[in-house]
């Protein structure tokens, strides 16, 4: 039988399973949970949280954002990464390019060994200190180097058995606001943005699995942020980028994404052709889009099975590999 995956992402309320979590969980439509601090204690119970998930549906994806610095989920036992960008000013300092494959091979190893599926990195957006969210979660605010670091650190995503998701198409570094709480408008032109902040994506083409929409309105180029946005998922991504990856939304709950209904919200995004929306921390509203998607036409598509982490790791052995001993006291250093 076909795996078919729901095209909606969505939290869970705490570090184990209630009963209205699992009846959530067994709607056809939910394809995906993401994981935050909320969800995490410990290894040993991060691994139980998702093998119950697991047990409840097995065709769903488990996602994170462990991206280091400020965005890290899970602590504890997992290595605490430092942002990418003072990751970034050691490699060029010591002209230690290979850290980056580590990094991404180590990060990715540690999720896929308590049962995580994907992890939403790298970041590709240009930034330095312009943005209030983005900033040090860049590599830096220089194309080229954007596109060399990434390039290795997606090496080492995939060499653990992980699939690549960059982000925020097409990019979130050129403006100060916090799409979480307001909603950035860039005025530059579809050519300063190709020649800039897309340039990563197209050199990237090949390694690049699934893209995340950011929620930046690009007010010279189209009316709609690129989640609801058929010029910039089928016109750009499709066709123009000849994308042919997963497209997921940022958070509907995101003040970037508007306020109207997010059942409304949903399908606009499902029919501008992203394959999987986001919806967190908003249960009630989650259960009115559950409610309508049954009177929808929208349907359940394989393509995310290809999302799904592809090797098996041991936590043990991981713990005692000297590569991974050697890159936490690397790690440590910087």
């Amino acid at each position: 039988m076909e795996d078919l995956f729901g095209p909606l992402m969505v939290d869970v309320d705490g570090k184990y399973l209630s009963e209205e979590d699992k009846n959530i969980l067994n709607n056809k439509y939910i394809g995906g949970i993401i994981l935050f601090s909320k969800n995490f204690e410990s290894f040993e119970q991060l691994q139980k949280l998702i093998k119950e998930i697991k047990k409840v549906k097995k065709n769903i994806l488990i996602a994170v954002d462990q991206e280091g610095g400020r965005v890290q989920r899970f602590h504890n036992e997992f290595t605490k990464i430092p942002s990418m960008q003072n990751i970034s000013k050691y490699a060029i300092k010591y002209n230690h390019l290979r850290v980056f494959q580590e990094i991404g091979w180590l990060i990715s190893s540690e999720l896929i060994a308590s049962g995580v599926d994907l992890n939403f990195s790298p970041v590709l957006d240009l930034d330095e200190n312009t943005s209030s969210i983005i900033s040090d979660r860049a590599f830096s605010n220089d194309k080229s180097k954007v596109t060399k670091f990434a390039s290795k650190y997606i090496d080492g995503m995939h060499e653990a058995g992980m699939k690549s998701t960059a982000k925020h198409f097409p990019g979130h570094g050129g403006v100060h606001e916090d799409s979480h709480i307001d909603l950035p408008v860039d005025d530059r032109s579809l050519e300063e943005l190709l020649q800039n902040d897309i340039e990563p994506y197209l050199k990237l083409k090949g390694k690049i699995d699934a893209v995340m929409c950011a929620h930046v309105l690009f007010s010279s180029i189209d009316k709609n942020i690129p989640s609801y946005s058929k010029f910039w998922i089928q016109k750009i991504i499709r066709n123009k980028l000849d994308f042919d990856c997963i497209v997921f939304s940022d958070d509907l709950s995101m003040y970037g994404a508007g306020e109207e209904s997010y059942y409304s919200k949903t399908l606009k995004s499902l029919n501008a052709g992203c394959d999987m929306v986001l919806i967190c921390n908003k249960r009630n509203h989650l259960k009115e889009v559950l409610d309508n998607l049954e009177k929808s036409s929208i349907k359940l598509s394989n393509k995310l099975s290809n999302m799904k982490k592809y090797k098996d790791v041991s936590w043990n052995d991981l713990n005692q590999d000297k590569r991974a001993l050697n890159i936490r006291e690397l790690l440590s250093k910087i």
